[in-house]
């Protein structure tokens, strides 16, 4: 045998499965197609959010959440309707996961040296009904360096664990089999690329310069999803979201490509849930990009206003911040946008000063660097934060004006024939404005917006002030195209409690475990439909961590 235990994918979950089978005194070879820059893979540049249940810091700020709580939402939200077969799982490792989140989680996360900023984002705020999607309350703790911070210590465990004799990387190593014999995962083959010196994220060549075959007594597989394949993306685009959009940005960097869950399916290993993905409606071209259609999304506070490609207001609940994939379907299935793949956002600058954050560690260096002294004066003082007006200045999808018919120019000059009317727009705008003369309002967005202002996080630091979009003291006016960026992947291989990957007759294939986005972060699918956001580096850090304790106690 060359290893123990054989760990596929250097991403986040990869690493903490590692991470449990070396502290066991596993031998570990830890295979990744591409160079030593990447270990962490897409959680490295992720905002660093965490879904936490009663957590300190939310009692701190007055938040009342409990496990009940929590798992009516997640109940709420996933809508589990294939439980006799391909949610049997999911289901069972989203309860599992939201008992870790109100319980063992936060003390867990403070035991690996993983920190929290003292204010808690509400994220995904839902379709309005308390029965249906959405966090009830803020949960989107985050950590304290952004993803960055959250992959470091099982970096830093990887890199000791190899100098220490326990653990081998190979780089430039790409899976393209997994081996089973005789029903039992026995090592896997590939091919060895050139070397490739690419800065992180950057994509990198696949050059074949060989080929190699390692063995073990059990096999990991923690490869990521699909969201840089968009051929792969639109094949699997579910009908009930429309027709897939001819053009998307991308939000993960290249390598996240999806080929390990056709090997793993010509293994013998079972998929379920492939016709469930989420894809964020705000996304952005980056103006500085790093990786291929690189695209960054927008953290919106509730207050913009949000109008179709053809200058329509969009029927609740596709309000900022609250019902990502309810905002995707109305956008793909209202029948004459079909032909048109963008959105607009209109605002203010006393909206985009307080209420615009932008998704990634690179967008976010005052986090990212532990940068006490830049947080408070970014984040709590006045104009906008730097990386929000680098995109202001340079990006492709903003405009602005100091009237609405300007803007409103400026906005048909970025679609290839002018598309909205500004006497249609000063309408729909002039009559949201009218809602804000009393404390209460009919406008279910102007009801948001005062209820957030009643969280001290949120009228502290994410949400403006009300105030009326045309009143020339809040400009100048801002509009912001939109784009679908492609992210998550909520399905994938079948896996029970302990993360072994299951067969296609249900049962487990001995010595073979997946874990992360390629299991659908746990069972094949533990979102559902829907995620409450802060659920992408928890499912890697849960998931991970049970499949190297199960591998570590197989391999013994």
């Amino acid at each position: 045998m060359d290893a123990d235990v054989i760990v596929v994918g250097a991403g986040l979950a990869g690493l903490v499965a590692a991470h449990e089978l070396t502290s066991k005194g596993r031998r570990v070879a830890l295979v990744d197609q591409e160079n030593a820059a990447n270990l962490g893979g897409q959680a490295f540049w992720s905002f660093g959010g965490l879904f936490l249940v009663d957590s300190p810091e939310q009692r701190r700020l007055g938040i009342k959440d409990s496990f009940d709580l929590a798992w009516s939402d997640w109940q709420g939200s996933a809508r589990f309707d294939r439980v006799a077969d391909e949610d049997s799982w999911a289901v069972r490792w989203a309860r599992a996961y939201v008992e870790w989140a109100a319980g063992e989680k936060r003390s867990w996360l403070d035991g690996h040296g993983i920190k929290l900023l003292p204010t808690v984002g509400w994220a995904e705020r839902g379709d309005l009904r308390a029965d249906g999607h959405g966090n009830s309350v803020p949960r989107f703790h985050v950590s304290w360096g952004t993803g960055t911070g959250v992959v470091e210590p099982f970096v830093d465990s990887a890199r000791r664990a190899a100098r220490d004799g326990l653990l081998t990387f190979y780089h430039r190593h790409q899976v393209d089999e997994l081996v089973v014999e005789d029903g039992a995962a026995r090592g896997v083959r590939g091919t060895v690329l050139a070397e490739d010196r690419s800065a992180r994220g950057v994509a990198s060549n696949r050059d074949r310069i060989g080929d190699f075959e390692l063995t073990a007594q059990a096999v990991v597989v923690t490869t990521g999803g699909i969201g840089a394949n968009h051929d792969i993306v639109r094949r699997y685009w579910p009908e009930r979201l429309g027709t897939p959009p001819a053009e998307m940005v991308t939000g993960v960097p290249a390598y996240v490509d999806g080929r390990m869950l056709d090997i793993s399916a010509e293994a013998g290993v079972r998929l379920v849930n492939r016709d469930r993905m989420w894809h964020y409606t705000e996304g952005l071209r980056n103006w500085d990009p790093i990786w291929p259609g690189h695209g960054i999304r927008i953290l919106p506070g509730p207050s913009s206003m949000w109008f179709d490609a053809l200058g329509r207001r969009l029927p609740d609940p596709c309000l900022p911040g609250y019902d990502t994939l309810s905002t995707l379907k109305h956008l793909r299935t209202t029948e004459d946008l079909a032909g048109h793949d963008h959105s607009w956002f209109v605002l203010t600058q006393k909206i985009i000063e307080k209420e615009f954050a932008l998704s990634g560690s690179e967008q976010n260096p005052d986090i990212t660097a532990k940068d006490r002294a830049a947080v408070l004066r970014n984040r709590l003082g006045k104009g906008v934060p730097g990386p929000v007006d680098a995109f202001l200045r340079k990006g492709a999808d903003f405009v602005t004006a100091p009237n609405l018919e300007q803007l409103v120019a400026k906005m048909n000059d970025l679609t290839d024939k002018p598309l909205l009317d500004a006497a249609e727009l000063r309408r729909q705008i002039e009559a949201r404005d009218l809602q804000l003369a009393n404390s209460y309002s009919k406008d279910a967005q102007i009801q948001g917006i005062r209820n957030a202002r009643r969280y001290i996080g949120d009228r502290l630091g994410r949400v403006a002030t009300p105030h009326r979009i045309l009143d020339p003291a809040a400009g100048p006016l801002i509009g912001v195209k939109l784009h679908i960026l492609t992210r998550k992947t909520l399905g994938g291989i079948q896996t029970d409690l302990d993360s072994r990957a299951l067969g296609t007759d249900g049962t487990p294939i001995d010595g073979l475990y997946a874990a992360g986005e390629v299991a659908g972060f746990g069972g094949g699918g533990v979102h559902g439909y829907n995620a409450l956001e802060g659920t992408f580096l928890g499912g890697c850090l849960f998931s991970g961590r049970a499949a190297g304790r199960a591998a570590a106690a197989q391999s013994a």
